[in-house]
């Protein structure tokens, strides 16, 4: 069962309760960094007064069953502002009440919504797209979503769709991500790259649901692989060592996803990804600098030349600090990597003489 986590938002100067799910299926200790990946999270919708009277209605009642059918007949209306009219309004619905994403689901919603993603109009992708993403954010609904081939449409949109269409499309591919046979599905369709150019060149938002999407999808080993070759670890280096943001966090768990790569690791020491760890361990948070060393583990734990580069940053004082007054796991990892630091000139000294 998700956890549904109550947003303000406003319509037409009334105020309503939406939910988001928080992000489901990330380990404990990194769901709290990715929990701002929610459903749809756009203010104000314009629209007429009539049209506001009848959206009004039905958020305010229980029985929106016949609405929502006739809703559903519309997205196949030949007239496009009632198509477009018929997708708000479904992708209001589904932001509102949760029991509406399943209500909506059953009514046959979902092709037709998947069939918008791929429209020509701009204003009218990003309902579909959004309108999908409102509607994943219910379990029963994803594995319907991802078989009626949502995927290859979301990952166009996520190549050509307008800002909030390519943010909603992250987010709805991370939701889809959720079920383990589709992170494959998702890195073969084409999303990583478009997933780490979002990362790079994002507003803020987008950054953030890049950034949750790709730890999603890179605990599958082939996304890993996408990932590196695609470039995501010089913008995830670039954002851990902007210490004041908030993606410090983001980037260091999907860079602890990837750097079981032997290709992410090769890639993360180019990027300058060591010094920049060694300053986390030193001046971040706690959980930056748990994580931090997590990182620097996997990077040490095979290549002495690693850990030689990692000594020669200073890491070794402050990971003697994290290990007298980090957590009990803080402390046990700083541990291990301060004994692996102290071996690599015998391990230096060992390879010339061979």
């Amino acid at each position: 069962m998700e956890t549904e986590n109550p947003v303000t938002f406003a319509y037409v100067g009334r105020s309503f309760a939406a939910h988001g799910a928080g992000a489901a299926d990330l380990e404990s200790s990194s769901s709290s960094a990715f929990s701002d990946c929610n459903s749809d999270r756009s203010g104000e919708f314009p629209s007429a007064s009539s049209q506001s009277r009848r959206l009004l209605v039905a958020c305010a009642s229980d029985d929106s069953e016949d609405f929502i059918r006739q809703l559903v007949r519309d997205l196949d209306s030949c007239c496009l502002d009632e198509k477009k009219q018929a997708a708000l309004e479904i992708r209001l619905l589904a932001k509102n009440k949760p029991e509406n994403r399943v209500r909506i689901a059953r009514a046959g919603a979902i092709k037709p919504l998947i069939a918008l993603i791929s429209s020509s109009d701009p204003q009218l992708q990003e309902y579909g797209v959004t309108s999908i993403l409102n509607l994943s954010l219910c379990d029963e609904n994803k594995e319907l979503i991802a078989g009626s081939g949502a995927i290859k449409p979301l990952v166009r949109a996520l190549r050509t769709g307008t800002a909030t269409a390519k943010e909603n499309a992250a987010c709805a591919l991370l939701r889809l991500s959720q079920i383990e046979e589709n992170k494959v599905a998702i890195g073969r369709s084409g999303a990583i790259p478009l997933l780490v150019n979002l990362l790079e060149s994002g507003g803020s938002r987008g950054r953030k649901d890049a950034s949750t999407a790709l730890y999603s999808l890179c605990s599958a080993k082939e996304n890993k692989v996408r990932a590196v070759q695609a470039g995501a670890m010089r913008p995830l280096v670039e954002l851990m060592a902007d210490l004041g943001s908030s993606m410090v966090d983001k980037a260091a768990f999907v860079v602890s996803t990837l750097v079981a790569a032997a290709e992410a690791r090769a890639a993360l020491v180019a990027e300058g990804g060591i010094p920049v760890l060694v300053e986390l361990v030193e001046v971040g948070t706690q959980r930056q600098k748990e994580i931090a060393v997590v990182v620097l583990l996997q990077l040490c734990e095979d290549s002495v030349a690693y850990r030689t580069m990692v000594a020669r940053e200073g890491a070794i004082p402050p990971l003697v600090a994290l290990s007298q007054s980090g957590t009990n796991r803080g402390k046990q990892k700083a541990e291990t990597l301060i004994e692996l630091l102290r071996q690599p000139r015998s391990g230096d000294a060992a390879a010339r003489t061979s």
